[in-house]
């Protein structure tokens, strides 16, 4: 062969071997190739601050289903026998536990999968006790309305509680798909961190905020409260489908009155006329605070998140806080 040739030959040779080496550390680790979507984890959650967070941690890597439709109120919702064969096609199946999903472990017990890995988000979370009248009234007929013990449930509403609820979800999906373990970590980490921030706008948020008191429809913030130092004072208990007693709207009325309280809050997923009655016999105004327990229509189509929604609630917290 000509020289000339031949070194043209041995360097178009060495210029591919290096092309191949490049597009060998151009491809991704096996633990960050998405997988196809047959082979992807299944994860079932309730509703939807456990579909959010799951989503979050998952990425790609995982289809996440919400049993709980959007604009569903969760307390009293029960499964369809469709719904609990999704659980028991699933891998993992998350919950956040604290009784308000009543009907989990008739659920599991239908499902026969004994492989389903099964997360109770808030399992290790000390929970919080509802009130004694609050427990009277959800027990008082002989029906639980959604909760064991008068529990309240509405942990995800603390941002600092969520990280723990996160924390488990990672080490669930962790342990049920190890080849995604870094993904996995790395995606609750970046979760983590905007979860911490939010805590941080909560806490320069009340730190200058002239009252801590706030009177809500629905007694969801128990949580939230206590992390932030405030006062929650509800109209109803734990279930917002629980009216209260006319001696209750009279304690709220003298309390909203002897505290200046110019705003009752209520929720997007229940009627507000309690808190519609509320507000005019004492002159205020009404707002909305968000339980988050689902996402309505126009909070879905502002593609509203768990984040996006907290940041309004601090906002309406911010301003009746400081009226």
């Amino acid at each position: 062969m000509n020289p000339f040739w031949k070194k043209t030959v041995a360097v178009l040779a060495a210029a591919g071997f290096a092309l191949a080496g490049c597009g060998a550390a151009d491809q991704p680790a096996a633990s960050e190739q998405t997988p196809k979507p047959g082979d992807k984890l299944k994860v079932v959650a309730t509703f939807y601050p456990m579909y959010e967070f799951a989503q979050k941690v998952a990425g790609d890597y995982a289809d996440v289903t919400a049993l709980v439709p959007p604009g569903v109120e969760p307390h009293d919702w029960e499964p369809t026998p469709k719904d609990i064969q999704t659980i028991a096609d699933a891998d993992v199946f998350i919950y956040n536990g604290g009784g308000l999903e009543g009907w989990v472990e008739d659920a599991l017990n239908s499902t026969k999968n004994e492989k389903l890995k099964v997360v109770e988000t808030t399992h290790g979370i000390s929970l919080m006790e509802g009130s004694a009248e609050e427990e009277d009234e959800a027990h008082g007929d002989g029906h639980e309305h959604g909760h064991e013990h008068g529990l309240d449930p509405h942990v995800w509403l603390d941002p600092v509680l969520a990280q723990q609820q996160v924390q488990q979800i990672e080490a669930a999906l962790v342990e049920a798909d190890p080849d995604h373990r870094e993904a996995y970590e790395k995606n609750a980490a970046a979760y983590i961190k905007e979860l911490e921030e939010l805590d941080q706008a909560f806490q320069k948020m009340v730190s200058s905020a002239k009252r801590k008191e706030f009177v809500v429809q629905h007694a969801a913030f128990g949580y939230l409260a206590r992390q932030y130092g405030l006062t929650q004072v509800p109209i109803s208990g734990l279930s917002p489908e629980e009216d209260p007693s006319p001696a209750q709207l009279i304690e709220i009325v003298k309390f909203a009155k002897e505290h200046n309280v110019n705003t009752i809050f209520f929720e997007t997923l229940v009627s507000p006329k309690v808190a519609e009655t509320v507000a005019k016999e004492i002159g205020a105004k009404t707002a909305v605070l968000n339980p988050l327990e689902g996402l309505t229509d126009e909070e879905r189509a502002q593609n509203l998140d768990y984040i996006g929604v907290m940041q309004k609630n601090l906002q309406a917290l911010q301003a009746a806080l400081n009226e």
